[in-house]
């Protein structure tokens, strides 16, 4: 039996945000705004399976994207 809360709901605007293309849409931006570099990493959270940074990530992140 699988634990509810391990596994949230996302509607369908959360799932939009959450997504790998929102995210390297925001790269982009971020790319263009400040000139510095920009990954787009795979967290392994649900909530958040993608995030942007401009920093080099940990060796236990996967990155995705480069944004150079």
């Amino acid at each position: 039996m699988s634990d509810a809360r391990s596994t949230p709901i996302l509607s369908a605007r959360r799932y939009q945000l959450a997504s790998f293309e929102h995210a390297y849409r925001v790269a982009i931006q971020r790319r263009r705004a400040s000139g510095i570099q920009q990954f787009v990493l795979r967290t392994g959270d649900p909530m958040q399976p993608f995030r942007t940074t401009s920093r080099a990530p940990a060796q236990s992140e996967s990155i995705l994207a480069l944004v150079a």
